[in-house]
């Protein structure tokens, strides 16, 4: 598990350096330079909470910093599919990478969520 643990730990820190990577190669515009604030934000934060979640003080920290990294990998989907990518292949081929990556994560972080919920003395 231990192993595990931390392949999602350089997942999570992957995706959002290549989140990172991917907003500097957008247009900044009025509209974009918004959704690319919240972008970084969201994604940024997956990582620093789980990080925050192996570190946890207790059962209720870890679960509430899982929580967390699950919301912040959804909002992270949310925002790459407002960013724009104005017609260039390149950059959309990208975002829906990013896309499906933060689905993903989502998806483990609910799933972990789910297990760190489940009674332990059944």
């Amino acid at each position: 598990m231990q192993d595990k643990k931390y392949d999602l730990e350089a997942r999570t820190e992957r995706f959002s350096l290549r989140v990172r990577n991917f907003c500097l190669k957008l247009k900044k515009d009025t509209i974009n330079l918004e959704y690319i604030k919240q972008l970084v934000k969201a994604a940024g934060s997956v990582p620093a909470n789980y990080i925050e979640a192996n570190e946890s003080l207790g059962d209720q920290d870890k679960k509430m910093h899982i929580k967390i990294s699950r919301k912040e990998a959804k909002e992270s989907g949310l925002w790459l599919k407002h960013v724009l990518a104005y017609g260039n292949d390149e950059i959309e081929k990208e975002r829906l990478e990013l896309l499906q990556e933060a689905h993903e994560l989502e998806n483990i972080f609910g799933s972990i969520y789910r297990k760190l919920e489940l009674p332990t003395n059944i």
